[in-house]
C-alpha cells in the first residue's frame, strides 16, 4: 500500500525529486517509472532536460501526460549542476531527493530515507547504498550492505569520495544555507556539494541498505572521462582546503587527497599519451611520477618513452589486452536479490 502522508491534503508535495537529464532517452523512462512506483506517494518529480539532442524530453513528456506529479523543464545545456539548480529553484517540497535519469530506485527508497529523517530531526542528509548496474562491478553494492545507519563525520567524507551517494534525500535548509550546486564544475559536483554541507555543520547519515541501482554506462571515452574526473576531484579538494582554515585535521586529509589524485591523474595522462603515441607527453608525465614516487620502474619507463618508445607502446598494449581477457573471464557477483526482485530493469 502506498503511504499517503497527512500533509498531502494541502496540495504541497513533501518531497521534490530532481532529475537532470541529457541524452538519456534509452534510460529515462525506467528512471521516472521507478520514482512513480514509490510506496511514498506525496512527491513531485521535476525532470530538467539539459539541452538534449535526442528524444529525452519527449519520453519525459509522455510521463507528464500520465501523472500530474511529473513536471518537465527544458533549458539550454549547462551541465548537471545547472540542471539540478533549475530544479531546486522550482521545487515546492520541504525535502529534496536526487535521482539521475539513468539510475533506478527500489519502491521503498523514499519511504525508508524519509523515515530516517523523520526520526532524527537533527539529521539533514540521508544517503543510500546502491547496486552497480553495468560495468566491471555489475551486481555489486557500492558499499557494504550490513550494519546500522551511521553518521558520517566531515573527515570521513573527505577521506572517501564515495561516502555519500548521489541517491540522497536532504532538507531544504541545506540549500538555503550553502546554496545550490557549483555550476562551474562538470564532474564531482555532487561530492563538492556534500563536502560543503558537511563543513557547514549539517549531519549526514549513511544508510547501508541498497535501495537503488546505480548505472555505469559504457559509452564515452574512458580515458578522457577519467582525466576529467580526476581533474575535477583535485579542484574540489583545492577549494575545500581554503574553507578549512583553522581545521588542521581536515586540511591534512585534503592535502593527502590532493597528492593522491594528482598522482593518479599523472598516471592516467601518461598511459593515455602512450596509447596515442604522444611519446614526449608520456615521457614528461612518467618523469613527473618518478619525481613524486621514485623507483627504478618509473625511471625506466620514462627513459623508454624517450629512447625506445615503439617497443614500450607494444608492451603496454599487450598488457592491456591481457587485462581485458582476464576481466571477461571474471565471474560477476549476482547474489544480491535486489536487482532482479525489487526493480524491473
Amino acid at each position: 500500500m502506498k503511504r499517503r502522508p497527512p500533509s498531502e491534503e494541502t496540495g504541497v508535495p513533501a518531497v521534490t525529486i530532481i532529475m537532470p537529464a541529457h541524452n538519456t532517452e534509452v534510460y529515462i523512462g525506467e528512471a521516472i517509472d521507478s520514482a512513480l512506483n514509490q510506496t511514498w506517494s506525496n512527491f513531485e518529480l521535476i525532470v530538467v532536460d539539459d539541452g538534449s539532442s535526442d528524444a529525452t524530453a519527449e519520453v519525459a513528456a509522455r510521463r507528464v501526460a500520465r501523472d500530474p506529479r511529473v513536471r518537465l523543464m527544458r533549458r539550454v545545456q549547462g551541465g548537471p549542476s545547472a540542471a539540478r539548480n533549475s530544479g531546486l529553484g522550482a521545487a515546492r517540497g520541504r525535502l529534496f531527493a536526487l535521482l539521475d535519469s539513468d539510475d533506478l530506485w527500489a519502491p521503498t527508497y523514499l519511504q525508508e530515507q524519509i523515515s530516517i529523517l523523520d526520526s532524527s530531526p537533527d539529521v539533514a542528509i540521508v544517503t543510500a547504498n546502491a547496486i552497480s548496474l553495468g560495468g566491471s562491478f555489475d551486481g555489486q553494492p557500492l558499499r557494504a550492505t550490513s550494519g546500522e545507519c551511521r553518521r558520517l563525520s566531515p573527515l570521513e567524507i573527505l577521506e572517501c569520495e564515495e561516502a555519500v551517494c548521489i541517491m540522497s534525500v536532504f532538507r531544504r535548509e541545506v540549500v538555503e544555507r550553502i546554496g545550490g550546486f557549483d555550476e562551474r564544475i562538470r564532474t564531482s559536483e555532487d561530492y563538492q556539494f556534500w563536502i560543503r554541507a558537511a563543513l557547514a555543520g549539517f549531519a549526514i547519515v549513511q544508510n547501508p541498505r541498497p535501495l537503488g541501482l546505480y548505472r555505469r554506462r559504457p559509452d564515452g571515452n574512458h580515458s578522457a572521462d577519467e582525466i576529467r574526473s580526476l581533474s575535477g576531484l583535485v579542484r574540489v579538494f583545492e577549494e575545500a582546503r581554503h574553507v578549512c582554515l583553522g581545521r588542521p585535521a581536515e586540511r591534512a586529509v585534503i592535502d593527502r587527497q590532493i597528492e593522491r589524485f594528482e598522482r593518479e591523474l599523472l598516471a592516467v595522462e601518461a598511459k593515455t599519451a602512450l596509447r596515442r603515441r604522444d611519446y614526449q607527453l608520456a615521457a614528461d608525465r612518467f618523469e613527473s611520477l618518478h619525481q613524486r614516487e621514485g623507483g627504478a620502474f618509473l625511471a625506466a619507463v620514462a627513459a623508454a618513452c624517450r629512447y625506445t618508445p615503439v617497443p614500450l607502446f607494444w608492451f603496454f598494449r599487450g598488457r592491456g589486452a591481457i587485462r581485458q581477457i582476464l576481466h571477461r573471464r571474471r565471474p560477476v557477483n549476482r547474489s544480491m536479490d535486489f536487482p532482479e526482485k525489487q526493480v524491473s530493469v
